[in-house]
């Protein structure tokens, strides 16, 4: 059989799952020069900027997959601590947070902000972490299929229930906590934290994790499964764990690949696809190349967003002159088309000549990392007020004036991305809008105006960094649709808020990764469970596409 799809991780990992089941052969087609699109190499914006870095994500946690890409060359640093959190105050020096897994140093860090805050912190983290693995089945399974369980034969019905065994087994861990646990899936992450803890910087801090790529407030209702979102990952057997990948993100694509490679998959870059092949029974038979190339196959398995697969790639009839879509169910594509892509992302990318120098946490003498270096560095979190009116702002078509900003310096722990010395440095900022007030489009002028607020936003925090800066990319909202097929610049293939969630992504009746073409499959981030770096959308399509192919 072929089998085709347009690149990211999940697809990768798909693609390696796949061959491993003996599928007869793989193909893999990327229109770009290297195997991923959000997790792939950048081009370097400075002498300082090299090695494989990726241009929009910044770290990963692939859980149980590790193991098998190191042995394909994926080296992971961990990061601990984790967080650092600098705050802009009148004391000398300004107090700061550094979360990590050691316990009492982190309750000791919460303490200087409130005493009660360090004795619930762990039992916090506790509640969060039985509430995680309770959904972990949910993850990697595909979701009920509930058409399926209502049609067919008896066989085929009992043969549908199984699907129901993640779900029984998530209800069963909840047990008596569901009530609580619900509440946390649909209130504002606000409302949780004010719950358990009465400090600002630490509330801050955690609810970063709830807003990051998605265009909310910590007030916007069903916020708080974002944050388990991103505490769903696993890294050396440690849950909520992320670190950074030895050469950069685009190590990890390379390592997917050979491990694919490996095992007799192809691999094939900048093969730009123009459109799915489709047989006269609508069923999927191959791809078309922009070069006319066709690549035929059984099977066919996108990575690409589902309003690229579904409204740009499926082919117009020729004997007909209908728009592409028109192959598709009617109400099918009105759902595509009403997926909330929004984003308020706009991704910097810095090459800086020395490490930045906090005023809560000054650099030592001789210039090398200090441990909050290796951290997700949280700017202007001294409160949630401060992330609220940074979103509000970017509601009304505004730039954030005061963004909130996660700066992390991967080459603090891999120094092989820069030279001696020199540093890259990944600013993740929001908010931003799509189109600017006014219906105004983003231009180089106005990319630099913000790009210039959050360099003075961090000097605040660390003066010197703006003389540091030897070159500086950019990339809004319209630049990651452009560039990698974003819809909306939306890191996730769309947002992860409960509405566009396991029975609804991407559209309900078609959560299981099969599509209204027979033999095309969704596998990247617009399936469920959604995006990060982590394969999960990958593995359980490849699960589904091998279960269909044993019966073609």
């Amino acid at each position: 059989m072929g089998w085709w799809q347009l690149p990211t991780c999940s697809g990768q990992g798909c693609a390696r799952l796949c061959w491993r089941n003996a599928m007869c052969w793989a193909v893999r087609l990327s229109r770009r020069r290297l195997c991923q699109a959000s997790s792939s190499p950048g081009h370097p914006t400075c002498s300082a900027c090299c090695g494989h870095r990726s241009t929009p994500s910044w770290s990963c946690s692939m859980g149980p997959a590790i193991p098998v890409l190191q042995r394909h060359g994926l080296r992971v640093f961990p990061r601990d601590p984790y967080s650092f959190t600098p705050l802009l105050e009148d004391g000398s020096p300004p107090r700061s947070l550094l979360l990590g897994n050691n316990r009492a140093q982190t309750q000791q860090q919460i303490a200087q902000f409130s005493q009660k805050d360090a004795q619930a912190y762990p039992e916090y983290e506790a509640f969060m972490e039985s509430l995680v693995s309770a959904l972990d089945p949910l993850l990697d399974a595909a979701p009920v299929d509930t058409a399926a369980l209502g049609q067919g034969s008896l066989l085929q019905r009992l043969s549908a229930l199984r699907s129901l065994c993640p779900l029984l087994r998530a209800g069963l861990a909840l047990g008596r906590q569901l009530p609580r646990y619900y509440e946390v899936l649909t209130a504002p992450i606000s409302k949780i934290l004010d719950q358990w803890f009465e400090s600002e910087p630490l509330k801050a801090t955690l609810a970063t994790d709830a807003v990051i790529g998605a265009m909310a407030s910590p007030h916007t209702p069903g916020s708080g499964y974002v944050l388990l979102h991103h505490v769903m990952g696993e890294l050396e057997g440690r849950r909520g764990a992320w670190g950074y990948v030895s050469g950069g993100m685009g190590a990890l694509s390379h390592a997917i690949a050979h491990a694919a490679a490996a095992r007799g998959a192809h691999i094939f870059a900048e093969k730009a696809v123009s459109h799915v092949l489709l047989g006269r029974d609508g069923q999927a038979q191959g791809v078309v190349l922009q070069d006319g190339t066709e690549v035929r196959s059984k099977l066919v398995l996108s990575n690409a967003s589902p309003q690229i697969t579904f409204l740009e790639l499926i082919p117009q009839p020729l004997h007909r002159h209908l728009p592409p879509q028109e192959q598709l169910p009617k109400d099918f594509v009105q759902r595509i088309q009403q997926v909330d892509t929004r984003s308020p992302v706009t991704k910097i990318n810095v090459a800086v000549d020395r490490l930045p120098s906090f005023l809560a946490a000054p650099n030592a003498r001789d210039g090398q990392p200090l441990p909050h270096h290796q951290c997700s560095i949280h700017l202007n979190c001294e409160g949630t007020h401060l992330l609220h009116q940074a979103f509000t702002e970017a509601t009304h078509g505004h730039p954030s004036s005061r963004p909130m900003i996660e700066l992390c310096i991967p080459s603090a722990l891999d120094s092989g991305l820069a030279p001696q010395g020199c540093h890259v440095v990944s600013l993740f900022t929001q908010y931003t809008p799509f189109v600017l007030a006014g219906g105004q489009h983003w231009d180089e002028q106005a990319k630099n105006a913000y790009a210039d607020t959050v360099f003075d936003c961090i000097e605040a925090y660390a003066p010197g960094f703006k003389a540091s800066v030897i070159g500086r990319d950019i990339l809004t909202p319209p630049d990651l649709e452009r560039i990698f097929g974003l819809p909306g610049g939306n890191i996730f293939h769309g947002g992860m808020s409960l509405d566009q969630l396991y029975f609804a992504r991407p559209a309900p009746s078609y959560s299981g990764y099969r599509s209204p073409v027979p033999g095309l499959y969704l596998c990247g981030s617009g399936a469920h469970p959604g995006g990060g770096v982590m394969g999960a959308a990958g593995r359980n399509a490849a699960h589904v596409a091998l279960q269909d192919f044993r019966h073609l």
